[in-house]
């Protein structure tokens, strides 16, 4: 048994005090909101992490990445993540394999749901082609009357679905950026600028009605647009891929657009303290073991993916031999491309 002299009696109570005081100091220091609580992050591949070449291995096609903004806030704001946002879905997919998730005890939840239910992927698909042998004007429209008209319902029924499975959470509904910056770089596709225009303008009216719905519900709405603007397509730093290889990666924001654009807006909107850098992720063993839980489900949901023009179709080579295009010069369908574009954008704009 050890014996104290008064004099060690004294520094033994010192010690002890001044641990109590750090302690509690430190426990004083931490918000509670930051003490691993429950953040379910929901929706399509611009939240799963499409475009930056890196997923875990969860038996899905979600394509899911630690580098999507979901992970990085969860390990900059020390969350518990639910990682549910898979590629491909739309919003019933949302609702059927997804708010299984949520309950009263889940603290946030992002998303972002919308583009698929428009059409995104077809609608570039199609724009994506010589304007010889596609209709860019006549697929945008469509996806412009589904958001206008189909989407707004949907999502209002998809809000109030969650706010019933997660009372007590801090819903923050996450938008789309601009895609392009009105030049087309890509040695394979032909966007004129007259469609990047249509298409950019077919972005932010998706943000604006998705905006109102998420503020009926009380829902923090976060529009990415201002901050990915110099970073499009074919700008010098792109934070969004063009075309790639695999195809699957074309047009979704890369590890850049979810670490400096995504991350960055959404990170402030949760109130919670940062407790590390911008550049820290959660281990994929980490999202894996809990992403396999809904394995089945999630494989119910078919990524939509666009497709790059194919000029030997039958479909391209009868629209050749009607325009007069000779398919083996690059100049004869980059010319009779130019003369289509502007006689389609002078069309749509007699439209009004």
């Amino acid at each position: 048994m050890k014996s104290y002299t008064p004099r060690r009696r004294v520094a033994a109570v010192l010690t002890l005090a001044a641990g109590l005081v750090t302690g509690l100091v430190m426990a004083l220091a931490v918000p509670a909101q930051a003490a691993g609580e429950s953040y379910v992050a929901l929706g399509d591949s611009y939240s799963s992490g499409t475009g930056t070449r890196t997923y875990i291995n969860d038996g899905t096609s979600c394509q899911r990445s630690v580098y999507a903004y979901p992970s990085l806030d969860a390990a900059a704001l020390n969350l518990t993540l639910t990682f549910r946002a898979c590629s491909g879905a739309n919003v019933a997919d949302v609702t059927n394999t997804q708010l299984s998730a949520l309950s009263s005890t889940t603290r946030f939840v992002t998303i972002s749901v919308g583009g698929n239910d428009a059409g995104f992927a077809d609608v570039l698909t199609e724009c994506a082609m010589p304007a010889w042998m596609s209709n860019c004007n006549g697929a945008i429209d469509n996806a412009q009357y589904i958001i206008n008209n189909v989407l707004p319902g949907r999502l209002s029924t998809l809000y109030a679905s969650i706010r019933t499975k997660a009372p007590n959470a801090k819903v923050i509904v996450v938008g789309y950026p601009r895609i392009f910056n009105g030049t087309d770089c890509n040695l394979l596709t032909w966007f004129s600028s007259s469609e990047m225009s249509r298409l950019n303008y077919t972005a932010d009216l998706l943000n604006s009605r998705t905006s109102t719905q998420a503020a009926a519900k009380g829902f923090s709405f976060v529009n990415p647009t201002s901050r990915f603007l110099g970073h499009a397509v074919c700008d010098p730093t792109e934070w969004i891929n063009g075309l790639s290889n695999p195809i699957s990666e074309s047009y979704h924001p890369n590890i850049a657009g979810h670490r400096d654009g995504y991350a960055y807006v959404t990170k402030p909107v949760f109130g919670v303290t940062v407790t590390s850098s911008g550049a820290a992720r959660l281990s994929a063993a980490t999202i894996e073991a809990d992403a396999r839980r809904f394995t089945s489900v999630d494989r119910t949901i078919e990524p939509e993916e666009f497709v790059a023009p194919d000029l030997t179709t039958p479909r391209a080579k009868a629209a050749a031999a009607a325009a007069g295009v000779d398919l083996s010069s690059r100049a004869s369908i980059d010319r009779a491309d130019r003369i289509w574009s502007e006689r389609q954008a002078a069309e749509h704009a007699a439209r009004g």
